[in-house]
């Protein structure tokens, strides 16, 4: 079955997100968005997402894997079985497996 993504207010099904130059991967295939400077990105149940950019990136579900961005503020309130990591950015976070990292950012965790 494949997650629910929602990603400036449409929504799309696939398992593996990919965001980069504002172009959107989805399970490999590319779907056109519009060229917006601000991203915003709501996940229910994927496998994993990599985005270069975005405003904000809030996990509702369960991510299988891998959370990533170069820029971007993550807000976990589902659960993630891997890493978490941003460059650039904040991490507010509860149920995550694997590790948490931020270059310039805050990590907070939730209880």
């Amino acid at each position: 079955m494949a997650g629910i993504v929602n990603i400036n207010g449409k929504t799309y099904r696939g398992n593996n997100i990919s965001i980069n130059n504002n172009i959107v991967i989805i399970d490999g295939k590319r779907v056109d968005e519009d060229d917006q400077k601000m991203i915003n990105i709501t996940i229910y149940n994927i496998e994993s997402i990599k985005v270069d950019v975005c405003n904000s990136l809030v996990v509702k579900g369960t991510v299988g894997g891998n959370v990533e961005t170069m820029s971007g503020d993550i807000d976990i309130t589902g659960e993630v079985k891997g890493n978490v990591t941003t460059s650039s950015g904040d991490v507010s976070c509860g149920n995550i497996h694997g590790d948490v990292t931020t270059s310039s950012g805050d990590i907070k965790f939730k209880r």
